[in-house]
């Protein structure tokens, strides 16, 4: 690309020369290009009860399946906690990962994940590596939940070991911009809302409309 300042010297060495009648200048659109920067896709941001709802969905899922597996002893059932970590790999990585970015509560509440690299969102699904990265957090808070539940009738103050996944997952609200929680800044994820899926708050929400207006009448 030529400077103003090179062009300025060649049309200084041109003067006085004879021109050809069949030569005739470029045109300034041939000699300069226009880099256009391309605007960055916009992916809306996930609403932070319908992520929560999603959470919940697998995590009640996860957990009904390894409660098979318990007793009804009071403590760690390390059982329990194998098949957890198991099913928790499964429903959140591998069915994330070949399922668009949709685990079966994200699908349920029209959401996916996606990548994010530089600060920037792109429209991929993270890596295998990364989703690990992302669930390994994420999945210790929720180990510690089932813990709870499967102890708080003995003892109370097992209601504590919910404070982790809380503090994970409230640092989503601190983050006015992407709504990242600990696990997705650590892991580059960024949740997203999806037009695939099968909208099932918004299906409770008419169903229970339905249910008051047949009351009402």
């Amino acid at each position: 690309m030529y400077t103003v300042a090179s062009l300025t010297h060649a049309k200084k060495a041109q003067v006085g020369k004879p021109t050809h009648a069949t030569s005739s200048p470029k045109p300034l659109h041939l000699i300069f290009m226009t880099i256009e920067r391309v605007p960055q896709k916009h992916y809306p941001k996930a609403e932070i009860n319908r992520r929560g709802m999603a959470l919940g969905l697998d995590f009640l899922v996860v957990w009904l399946v390894s409660s098979l597996f318990g007793s009804n002893q009071i403590g760690i059932q390390f059982m329990q906690i194998l098949v957890f970590i198991f099913g928790w790999l499964i429903l959140r990585v591998l069915v994330a990962y070949n399922n668009q970015g949709q685990s079966l509560g994200r699908w349920a509440f029209d959401l996916k994940i996606l990548e994010v690299q530089n600060d920037q969102v792109v429209g991929r699904i993270p890596q295998l590596l990364a989703l690990l990265k992302r669930e390994a957090i994420i999945g210790f808070g929720a180990i510690l939940v089932s813990i709870a539940l499967g102890n708080i009738r003995a003892n109370p103050t097992a209601i504590l070991l919910v404070i982790p996944l809380a503090i994970d997952c409230g640092a989503a609200l601190s983050d006015t911009q992407m709504r990242q929680a600990f696990h997705d800044r650590y892991a580059g994820t960024f949740i997203v809302s999806s037009n695939r899926g099968y909208s099932l708050d918004i299906k409770v929400k008419r169903l229970v409309e339905t249910l008051r207006r047949n009351v009402r009448r």
